[in-house]
């Protein structure tokens, strides 16, 4: 998966151009405030149901992919502040793994990443990159260790998604959000789990999915939808101008 949506200036992570670069860690998450969602995989679920509503959305490539909303709104995230600070309790792997990213190169190969405008990128202070000898240091290690596992679920993802989509268990879902003060917009573009052709499966595919823990997934990211309620709510707080409603944004 490569995905360069919040990354200004993403450049393949070189061992002798980032020798000396070390990396401070920063509280802020003002990257990643014009998300108005973001791609979970799988294994997010669980906790991310909690707090954003989980849908799905066509890529780049037309691929179904499932995002958590974040922002009814055109470049806008409910979930960051005016501090920058992250107000939701769980954060996406999606965000966690900033200034990080895979790639992809010519061949299908994955290159890691790093995005050079990161304030917290430097020569002087935080983490370094590479140690004397130019290997990696236990610090950049875990972060390419980190973005191994994420790919990993991606690509189990990607397979939960094919499925549903064999199965005919999507469909279009318009949300209409009314605000306190009379506006109303709609969104367009989600996808959802049809409930009745779900209970409609043969029983075969309804057991496949029960074995490989696809069935959980599909139940976490129905009891998620009513968090496009809380999304009104957030929006109703900050009491800004209408801008003209998105599709989610597309992870490629």
């Amino acid at each position: 998966m490569s995905d360069t949506m919040y990354y200004e200036k993403p450049v393949l992570l070189d061992r002798d151009r980032h020798r000396r670069r070390r990396v401070l860690p920063s509280a802020s998450f003002a990257f990643a405030r014009k998300a108005n969602s973001l791609y979970l995989a799988g294994m997010e679920f669980a906790d991310a149901c909690k707090e954003y509503a989980i849908v799905f959305t066509r890529g780049s490539r037309q691929e179904i992919v499932p995002v958590a909303m974040l922002g009814l709104r055109a470049r806008e995230n409910l979930f960051v502040d005016a501090k920058e600070q992250w107000t939701g309790e769980y954060i996406p792997a999606f965000v966690r793994r900033y200034p990080f990213v895979l790639a992809e190169l010519s061949g299908q190969a994955m290159g890691v990443c790093i995005d050079e405008a990161f304030q917290g990128l430097n020569d002087k202070e935080g983490e370094p990159l590479f140690d004397a000898q130019g290997n990696n240091t236990p610090f950049l290690q875990n972060a390419l260790d980190f973005l191994d596992r994420y790919q990993q679920e991606y690509r189990r993802t990607e397979s939960f998604c094919r499925r549903l989509e064999q199965a005919g268990l999507l469909a279009e879902m318009n949300a209409k959000a009314d605000l306190v003060d009379g506006r109303s917009f709609t969104i367009g573009g989600l996808l959802v789990v049809d409930e009745k052709k779900l209970l409609a499966l043969p029983d075969a595919v309804a057991l496949s999915l029960f074995r490989s823990g696809e069935l959980h997934l599909i139940s976490l990211h129905l009891a998620s939808l009513p968090n496009m309620k809380k999304l009104v709510d957030r929006m109703a707080e900050r009491n800004t101008p209408m801008q003209p409603a998105p599709k989610p944004l597309q992870a490629t």
